[in-house]
């Protein structure tokens, strides 16, 4: 929001008069004025809520959809000299067949060092398929030849960079269901199999590709790993930071930003600098939806999700319980997640189903669990499997459905036996949690026996996918289950 803000007021009067008259143009005169409001820095929010006559939701919306128009602004205002470098390229097949040979050389060499600047390996290997063929009767027809190998190799390591780090996502998500060990061990390979790759060429683009994932496996896979030549994870991101800033005309890597201010979110909150972590929060919560739908490839955007839990979870205050229904429907209001991606339509499931939860709406948070619990192989997924159940009977609970709860809370006990009791204690005494509150004993006892078993719960350690992570077990909760 303060980012923002920032770049608003740092617009050029130029600018910031292209980009109003744009917005007024498309009908979007409430972003126009809200641009308006924060150029001039005289109201605060709630004043121009008032003045907008929208209420936080609505607000929140605009903003996104403000800060969105100004992105698209630049990239459109911008001079690109890699396009400009791209059309010659384009070219050069008319140069080659009009112009002198001395001509043809000194065009394709000068290309030569404009793709080298920018890594544009791809069309190198086009420049150096010319430049070999013009100096076939020279002793330099072997340096090009050379070059031109190279740049073959090394347009098929990219492939393979950008494949590894997709692979090691997908992989990934199956570790976060499963805690499975064979693919923690199958991660780890691939993170030293694009540490090996990189190192064989000097590639910027290879780097970040590399940085990406190996940061993310040092948070959250192995913490005694770290790359080769690396000192801190703070480098890292310094390292990064001086690429995209020295090529800031990449469009790639514009989009590529949003990955690395994620990694650093994720940092900054696992060593609880909370006030540093907000600072990117603020920002990926603006580009959510599409954060969630366009990045798997490049992180485990999932891990945004389960923060929102995080977060909605610490809420003391009664009156912010619909925060995060209210929430899903403004940042993802245009996201369908695939539900071949079980990782992320199941943690997205879960997330909306809390968010009914925390309403009070428990009618809506069944109808979500079951459509999650319809997508999910029960074999290969059994623990993730039983969580939901889980969470399920505590809505039957609440809903004073006693006959369903039964019902499911048979099922539970049978697949808990099947994939053993002594990997889901916490599951089997959050069970007994849901069995004293539908018991005939007083509210007293069950209040009682409830805050025994939760304090139980709170020793026991859990899997990286844990819904129970997520639940507030407060005063209010724990009365709730206790005159059940």
């Amino acid at each position: 929001m303060s980012k923002l803000k920032n770049i608003i007021r740092q617009l050029t009067e130029n600018d910031f008069n292209n980009i109003y008259d744009l917005l007024m143009e498309s009908n979007a005169s409430k972003s126009a004025y809200l641009l308006k409001y924060f150029k001039e820095k005289k109201l605060s929010d709630t004043k121009i809520m008032e003045e907008l006559e929208v209420n936080s939701n609505a607000y929140y919306t605009l903003r996104s959809r403000l800060n969105e128009k100004i992105e698209e602004y630049f990239v459109q205002a911008m001079e690109s000299p890699k396009a400009d470098i791209l059309k010659k390229v384009s070219n050069i097949n008319n140069i080659i067949y009009t112009k002198r040979q001395n001509i043809v050389i000194a065009t394709l060499k000068k290309l030569e060092k404009e793709l080298t600047d920018y890594d544009l390996t791809n069309e190198l290997v086009g420049i150096y398929k010319n430049l070999k063929k013009f100096h076939i009767n020279t002793p330099e027809h072997y340096h090009y030849s050379q070059l031109y190998n190279k740049h073959i190799a090394f347009t098929l390591a990219l492939d393979k960079a950008e494949d590894l780090l997709a692979d090691y996502f997908k992989k990934f998500g199956h570790y976060y269901l499963t805690n499975d060990q064979s693919t923690k061990i199958e991660l780890g390979l691939i993170a030293k199999e694009i540490e090996n790759v990189s190192r064989l060429y000097a590639s910027h683009r290879m780097n970040v590709y590399k940085s990406a994932l190996c940061i993310f496996h040092h948070l959250y896979v192995d913490s005694e790993y770290f790359p080769e030549n690396e000192k801190s994870l703070d480098d890292i991101f310094d390292k990064i930071d001086y690429i995209f800033i020295t090529y800031n005309s990449d469009i790639h890597y514009h989009h590529l930003k949003i990955v690395f201010d994620f990694l650093r979110f994720c940092y900054y909150n696992l060593k609880e600098e909370h006030n540093r972590a907000e600072i990117y929060y603020a920002d990926l919560n603006e580009n959510a939806g599409i954060f969630m739908s366009n990045y798997s490839f490049y992180t485990f955007p999932v891990f945004l999700l389960t923060s929102k839990m995080q977060k909605q979870a610490e809420i003391t205050d009664p009156t912010q319980n619909e925060n995060m229904l209210e929430e899903a429907k403004s940042l993802f209001s245009l996201f369908e997640p695939d539900t071949d991606d079980i990782p992320k339509f199941t943690t997205y499931g879960c997330y909306r189903a809390l968010g009914y939860f925390y309403a009070g709406k428990y009618d809506q948070a069944v109808k979500v669990l079951n459509a999650v619990l319809s997508e999910l192989n029960a074999k290969k997924y059994i623990e993730v499997q039983i969580e939901i159940k889980c969470l399920l009977a505590m809505q039957y609970c609440l809903m004073n459905e006693h006959d369903l709860f039964n019902q499911l809370m048979n099922s539970l006990q049978r697949q808990i036996r099947i994939a053993g009791k002594e990997n889901l204690e916490h599951l089997v005494i959050f069970t007994k949690i849901l069995r004293v509150s539908i018991s005939d004993n007083t509210n007293r006892m069950k209040l009682a026996k409830i805050k025994i078993y939760v304090s139980k719960l709170n020793l026991e350690s859990v899997p990286m996918f844990c819904i129970f992570k997520f639940l507030p077990f407060n005063e209010k909760v724990l009365k709730s289950l206790s005159e059940i």
